[in-house]
């Protein structure tokens, strides 16, 4: 565990070296920017506008910088050369899987805690309302959400030659399940055989990403998620995680890092 937790702390050390972190600080601004600008009206459906912008922007990049960083992680580790002296360590590469999944999901930890922050105090300072329980519900639940994608790009990392078509096609996957995975069976409904049985098991099998989507909670001051519904979608984000990781370590366990 002590190697896991080592390898981890490099992925983030690397995320200030390459400045990540400070580009976060200037898209953090412009979030807080834009939240100000509730200060100049006064109509709730206007508030409710900003907040819905600033939460979109929030779950855009911190899946930019969960993407990002981790489709980088094993490539660049064998472009450099330096996998070898790290397996020889010796550090196993379950151990190296794990190492770089925990870097990057405490990485976009560090990002959303720093977000929602900034969008709790300005959006708090301006209606006078701080629902911390709603804010770390939907901070949480993005967070485990990010767990599948981060151990989903880790496994395309793999495959995958290029961080940048880890990258692209993970992003393309993501927005894909978020933008059409709750529509799916109503869509394979209206289709005729064999596409209607094809589309049904696409949407059981794939992973629900926009079950973990509490934006609406915080927009319209909803009230709480209940906490076991929060334990269960922690559970599926659990396995989800688990079954990508799995995949990544004996995809990893079977790849000639000398090509």
């Amino acid at each position: 565990m002590n190697k896991i937790i080592a390898l981890a702390g490099v992925v983030i050390k690397e995320l200030y070296r390459r400045k990540d972190f400070y580009v976060l600080f200037v898209l953090t601004a412009l979030l807080t920017v834009a939240a100000g600008a509730v200060n100049f009206f006064h109509d709730d459906k206007i508030v409710r506008y900003v907040k819905d912008i600033c939460l979109l922007l929030i779950w855009v990049s911190a899946l930019v910088i969960a993407i990002v960083t981790t489709a980088r992680q094993i490539p660049a580790e064998r472009e450099a050369r330096t996998i070898f002296p790290l397996l020889a360590k010796p550090v196993s590469r379950g151990q190296v899987i794990a190492g770089k999944f925990l870097g990057c999901w405490l990485a976009t930890g560090v990002a959303l805690l720093v977000f929602y922050f900034f969008f709790a105090v300005i959006t708090g300072s301006r209606e006078h309302l701080w629902p911390w329980a709603v804010y770390f519900q939907a901070a949480w639940m993005q967070w485990v959400m990010l767990a599948i994608v981060i151990a989903m790009v880790v496994l395309g990392s793999i495959y995958f030659a290029a961080p940048s078509s880890t990258s692209t096609i993970s992003f393309i996957v993501v927005v894909g399940i978020l933008g059409i995975g709750s529509h799916l069976k109503v869509i394979a409904l209206q289709q005729p055989e064999p596409m209607q049985f094809i589309l049904t098991a696409i949407y059981f099998l794939m992973p629900h990403l926009e079950w973990f989507d509490l934006r609406d909670f915080v927009v319209y001051d909803q009230s709480l998620v209940s906490w076991s519904a929060l334990a269960l979608a922690t559970g599926y984000a659990a396995v989800w995680t688990g079954i990508f990781l799995m995949l990544a370590w004996l995809g990893f366990r079977r790849k000639n890092l000398t090509t």
